[in-house]
């Protein structure tokens, strides 16, 4: 990396008036040379006061710009950041989220470490609310709710497949091209599995530390992992490989839900031996939440957490295969909310 590294950091968004101005403060503050990075806030025409947050509350920002992103998703709005300038380094951050103010130089510094590192990234501290959110960003923050997600559990340090809110060098951009507009979930996902596959790596340093404040209720949490499920499966496709192994579990255990009825028609021994399978994954969450709840209230929240997040990944994916390696369908603009 040059000297004097630029980093842009691009921040797609719409209506996220709660959350912006937080999330421009915490990059605005960090231990970064201020005339070395620009904020871009890629908006999807927002109809809450988020754009009237940025104009009066960052006008006097020279390093900040508000971008219009008409198109209203987020590839689009991450394309429109990228090529808005020619900066060395693009982090990708997310409305949700707030960086530490050693945020960009630890990522210019593990980019310096680690030559073959296309990408690198952080750690994510789930951050709550509220009572209900606290149980989500606990099991957010579990193994057992996400597998082995390095970037959620933080318990790794070194080459991973993927990180949330990476840092890229500007080659990795001009080598491989921008990120896949047709996708409305899992863009980086995408993008990550074709830096891996172009020879790049990807590293996860846990020193780099960013907080994400989870979705505010458990409906709004299935939605969003629904689509991730359902877009994996047109990741999948179009890449012709299934990308991680942890993908495949939670639509594997929602088909096995399924079959439970069958099972009973076919034997009676056969069914008895769903059920204990099931009864296992119940004892299962039930102890993980127990580890990491404070009281019963929390304890069962956190379990139907675990549950959502399982089934509602599941469901999207098997409704995915459906419509993209069954009908053949085409991405077309499904589940095209801009949240990250």
């Amino acid at each position: 990396m040059p000297n004097q590294t630029r980093i842009s950091v691009v921040i797609p968004c719409r209506n996220e008036e709660k959350y912006i101005e937080k999330c421009v403060d915490s990059v605005l503050v960090s231990n970064y040379p201020k005339e070395l990075f620009d904020v871009l806030i890629c908006d999807g025409q927002s109809t809450d006061k988020t754009r009237e947050i940025v104009l009066n509350r960052f006008s006097d920002f020279s390093n900040v710009y508000l971008i219009d992103n008409p198109e209203q998703t987020t590839p689009f709005a991450l394309n429109y950041g990228i090529e808005f300038n020619n900066s060395d380094v693009v982090i990708i951050l997310g409305a949700h989220a707030e960086v530490d103010p050693d945020y960009l130089p630890l990522c210019v510094e593990t980019l310096n470490l680690f030559p073959e590192a296309g990408c690198v990234g952080g750690v994510l501290e789930t951050v709550s609310q509220d009572d209900r959110t606290a149980a989500i960003a606990f099991a957010m923050s579990s193994s057992f709710g996400v597998g082995n997600a390095y970037f959620r559990t933080g318990d790794f340090n070194g080459f991973v497949d993927t990180v949330a809110f990476g840092a890229y060098r500007r080659e990795v951009f001009n080598q491989i091209g921008l990120f896949n507009p047709i996708l409305a979930r899992n863009q980086d996902d995408e993008f990550n599995f074709r830096l891996l596959k172009s020879g790049w790596k990807i590293y996860l340093n846990p020193e780099i530390k960013a907080k994400y404040f989870v979705r505010s209720s458990f409906e709004k949490l299935f939605r969003q992992y629904q689509q991730y499920g359902y877009w994996k499966v047109f990741v999948n496709r179009e890449h012709s490989t299934v990308t991680t192994i942890r993908q495949l579990i939670p639509p594997i255990w929602v088909a096995y839900l399924f079959v439970g009825p069958i099972a009973f028609l076919l034997h009676f021994y056969l069914g008895g031996l769903w059920c204990l399978g099931v009864f296992a994954y119940m004892l299962i969450s039930w102890f993980c939440a127990m580890k990491i709840a404070n009281n019963i209230i929390q304890f069962i929240q956190i379990t139907w957490a675990f549950y959502i997040l399982h089934l509602s990944y599941g469901i999207g994916y098997l409704d995915g295969v459906y419509d993209f390696l069954i009908l053949r369908r085409k991405g077309g603009q499904r589940n095209t909310s801009l949240n990250r």
